[in-house]
Formats: C-alpha cells, structure tokens, sequence
C-alpha cells in the first residue's frame, strides 16, 4: 500500500528526468491529473494521457527537454508530506529562485502553482517545488 501517492509520483518524474527518458508512466488519479495539469499549463511538460489499462488506469506524461537535450525540470523537492502538511495564505507564498521555478498549491479551485494562487488571492496546501 503507498502511503503517499504524491511523493511517489514526484520520485518518478525526478527519476525519468535522471535517465532522459522521453516519458514517464504511474497509477493515475484526480491530483496526479491535476499536478500534470498544472505543469502543462507552467510549460514543464509537453503533454500527458490517462490510458485506460487494466487492473488500474496510466497516467502517461511526456517530458520536456530543451534545443540541446538540456532538461527543463532541474529539480523536484515534496514540501508537504503526510507527517508535516505545509499550508500558506494567498499572499505569503513562496517564491522559487526568486519566480525562476514554481510552487505547486493545493487549493479549493484545485492544484495551481504560486503565480496563479497569488493572481486569485487564495492559499492552500503546498505540494511540491520544482525548477
């Protein structure tokens, strides 16, 4: 049983990154989606698909990588874990190498990242940083 579905999502992505593999596949579900929709509107991936699959669903992410094969996520850390949840208002979110990278939040209008919380004024849980 995976206690956090999250950090298991992230170490994938952190560990398809590593290895320069064109995409990555995990379990799927409503915040997977939603952190992949939130990347993909940042510009951190290209695309992602759930694919249907049997006994689970797929959640299929293909990764970006610059002109020269340099990678556009350079670094994914998990700030909010099972043990220690992080939560911070609209306007005291924090900022990634000074607005460089991004912070992904969970809010009550789903998962957004520290520029569009901050555009709308609301706060929430703190999943993830990446640059």
């Amino acid at each position: 049983m995976m206690t956090d579905p999250v950090a298991d999502m992230l170490t994938r992505l952190r560990n398809a990154i590593r290895n320069e593999a064109p995409f990555v596949e995990m379990p799927t579900s409503r915040l997977k989606v939603g952190i992949a929709e939130a990347l993909k509107r940042e510009g951190y991936i290209w695309e992602f698909a759930e694919i249907e699959a049997s006994p689970r669903n797929v959640l299929r992410i293909d990764l970006k990588y610059g002109q020269y094969g340099e990678r556009v996520i350079q670094s994914v850390r998990r700030v909010s874990r099972p043990g220690r949840r992080v939560y911070s208002g609209g306007k005291d979110l924090p900022n990634v190498l000074q607005g460089l990278g991004i912070t992904l939040v969970s809010t009550n209008q789903g998962i957004l990242s520290n520029r569009e919380a901050r555009a709308k004024g609301i706060g929430g849980e703190i999943l993830c940083e990446l640059y």
